[in-house]
Formats: C-alpha cells, sequence, structure tokens
C-alpha cells in the first residue's frame, strides 16, 4: 500500500471550538481542489469539539485528528499542524472562519505558475457571529518587489490584520522560518519574515472570510497579560514587553533568512524606521515599565538582604 502524499495540508488548531466548527469543516472539505490533507489539533476541548472531529474523521480519510493532554496555548497548537503536515503546499485555517469552495484551486494555481512566490492568499470577506457581511476588506499583501527590504516595508504598510497568514505558504519556506511564537502578535512577525523571504501574491478574488464575534481571541483577551497566557500558558507572570520582544525577533528573521550583505542592511534600516516612528515609540513606553519593574524584581532578589 503506498502512502497518501497530498500536495496540500491545512492545519486546523481548534479549542473549545464547537460554535462554528461544523460549518468552517463543511467548507474545507468542499474546495473544488480535492488533493489535501486536514490536519486538525485539538487543544484539550471540554466543549463537544472532539465529537465533532471524530465524526468527520470517521467518514472523510483526508482529516488526521490530533488531541493533546493539556492545554499547550495557541502558539503551539499552530505549530502542531505544521509538523504533522507531509503536503507541498501549507495552510493554516482556523475553526470559526469558512472560505469560498475555490479557495485552495486558485492559491495551488498561483503558486503552480510563480515558483518565485512563496505564498498566495485571497481577499477577505469580514461576517459577523450570524455570517452577515459586515466589509469587503483588503489586505495590502500583495509583495511583488524583487527586493526583500522593500516587501519588508510594504508588509509594515499592510492592513493590521493578518488575515494573509491563513494563505497557502510553500512548506519547505515556512519551515526557514520561526513559525508563531508564543508571544502577541507573533502573526505579525511571522508575515514579515515571508515578505523577506520571498514575493507574496493576492489572489483577486474574494474567497476568505473573517469572522467577528464576542468569542475570538482578541476580544475575551483585553490585555497584554491575558493574551500572552493565550499564546502560552506557561508564561503566566513573565515579563511581557510584546513591542520589544516583536522587535527582536524580527531582526533574528532577518539573520535567518541569509541575505546578502547589502540586503540585509536594507532591511534593518526598514526596521528601525518602523520602530521609531512616534506611534511606536508612545507604544514602546509600557514596555519599558514592565522591563523596568523586571530588572527591580531581578536587583531585588539577586542582592542579599542586610537584615
Amino acid at each position: 500500500m503506498t502512502k497518501f502524499s497530498p500536495r496540500v495540508s491545512i492545519g486546523l488548531p481548534v479549542y473549545n471550538g464547537d460554535n462554528y466548527l461544523i460549518e468552517t469543516l463543511d467548507s474545507l472539505l468542499a474546495q473544488t481542489y480535492t488533493d489535501f490533507e486536514l490536519i486538525i489539533c485539538d487543544n484539550a476541548s471540554t466543549d463537544g469539539t472532539a465529537e465533532i472531529c471524530q465524526a468527520y474523521a470517521a467518514r472523510d480519510d483526508r482529516i488526521r485528528y490530533f488531541r493533546n493532554e493539556t492545554n499547550v496555548g495557541a502558539a503551539r497548537n499552530y505549530n502542531l499542524t505544521w509538523e504533522y503536515a507531509r503536503g507541498e503546499y501549507f495552510k493554516w485555517a482556523a475553526h470559526d472562519d469558512p472560505c469560498a469552495p475555490q479557495l485552495i484551486e486558485r492559491c495551488v494555481t498561483a503558486l503552480d505558475s510563480m515558483p518565485d512566490v512563496i505564498m498566495a492568499y485571497g481577499r477577505t470577506i469580514l461576517i459577523d457571529s450570524q455570517g452577515d457581511i459586515i466589509e469587503y476588506h483588503t489586505d495590502g499583501f500583495n509583495l511583488v518587489s524583487p527586493h526583500p527590504h522593500e516587501r519588508l516595508r510594504q508588509s509594515f504598510r499592510a492592513s493590521a490584520w493578518c488575515h494573509p497568514v491563513f494563505g497557502l505558504i510553500r512548506r519547505d519556506v515556512l519551515a526557514r522560518t520561526g513559525l508563531i511564537g508564543a508571544y502577541p502578535s507573533s502573526d505579525k512577525v511571522l508575515l514579515g519574515e515571508l515578505a523577506i523571504l520571498g514575493k507574496c501574491h493576492e489572489v483577486p478574488e474574494f474567497l476568505a472570510y473573517r469572522r467577528l464575534h464576542p468569542q475570538i481571541s482578541t476580544e475575551v483577551n483585553k490585555t497584554d497579560e491575558s493574551m500572552m497566557a493565550w499564546f502560552d500558558p506557561m508564561a503566566k507572570g513573565k515579563t511581557l514587553a510584546p513591542r520589544f520582544r516583536r522587535f527582536v525577533e524580527l531582526i533574528k528573521a532577518i539573520e535567518r533568512a541569509k541575505l546578502p550583505a547589502g540586503d540585509r542592511v536594507k532591511c534593518y534600516v526598514e526596521l528601525l524606521r518602523f520602530y521609531l516612528e512616534p506611534s511606536r515609540l508612545r507604544g514602546a513606553e509600557k514596555d519599558l515599565v514592565q522591563l523596568g519593574r523586571a530588572a527591580k524584581r531581578f536587583l531585588t532578589g539577586a542582592i542579599p538582604s542586610r537584615k
């Protein structure tokens, strides 16, 4: 018996997602492009998620269902779906975001026809909890420049939403990145790293949906501390400084890309320009306060008491 080796792997991380999971699974299984595997990583859900996944896996052998014994955090769960993947192309899928039937087909066609493109994604339709359309959204992540620093600059100016991270990505290129980091807005860092590594193509059709509802992570987690714990439950009580962390991670991304010296320097310049903008500096004040408190705790603990 030959081992099934699909061209496309779809990774669906989920935690307590029985509210919209069925609709999303139906939309993925209805894709016009059928040579794919669907990898579901259930992050120790306590609702009806497991039963839904098991039922779907029993009737479609393209589905591979994995369940974590404990909640390992959103970042680790996302990356587990990638680790289990076997396809040439990889796509993350959110449990509450359905997609049009042609999404995978259009993205595969784009990547097959443009070898220098590393990621393809469809335009996004924002919908509400009932599925009604809110807005036709343009992400602005169509990065066609041959120069890494120009693509990085454009990625910084693209929409604050990170919808393109759910595009179809060449798996060997994704393997060169830091994947989804265990800190807030790590998806933005990943998009920046992908921009450095290659061109990104926006399919000129509205094929992806983003559902805005009260249970999405940005609504449930209103503070940096809460969002950090969502990404990584083991980070509770640790120093945050998320903006500084993103800056450092982008430096690492530039180094990982192994660019020629001239391109590397130009990427550093773009990164500094972005983070030295007045609006960014104002946001960094919170990071400095957090780092100051962490330094004080460290020094207090390191200096022996004189009593």
